[in-house]
């Protein structure tokens, strides 16, 4: 499916409404982005957490949790410990 976007001058863009349906993502989802070969991929986060999903071992405290409060407590306690100890 060929769509066309423009890039902001904020280097924002919208994905096309057809094309965000097509592949599932909504409103304030996470998207993960590289960059290869001079292309831009963008995936949903949930796909790739889908596709890693059985490769590794889930810690028990973070089984039927939303993927993004346990990001949200990782980073938490990340900085916690770094400013804490200084």
């Amino acid at each position: 499916m060929l769509q066309s976007a423009t890039i902001t001058s904020k280097l924002q863009l919208t994905i096309p409404v057809k094309i965000a349906h097509k592949v599932g993502v909504k409103s304030g989802e996470r998207v993960h982005i590289v960059e290869e070969d001079g292309r831009i991929i963008i995936t949903p986060m949930r796909q790739l957490v889908e596709q890693l999903a059985g490769s590794i071992p889930m810690p028990e405290k973070w089984k039927g949790r939303d993927i993004d409060e346990i990001i949200g407590e990782a980073k938490e306690e990340y900085f916690k410990s770094k400013y804490n100890s200084k």
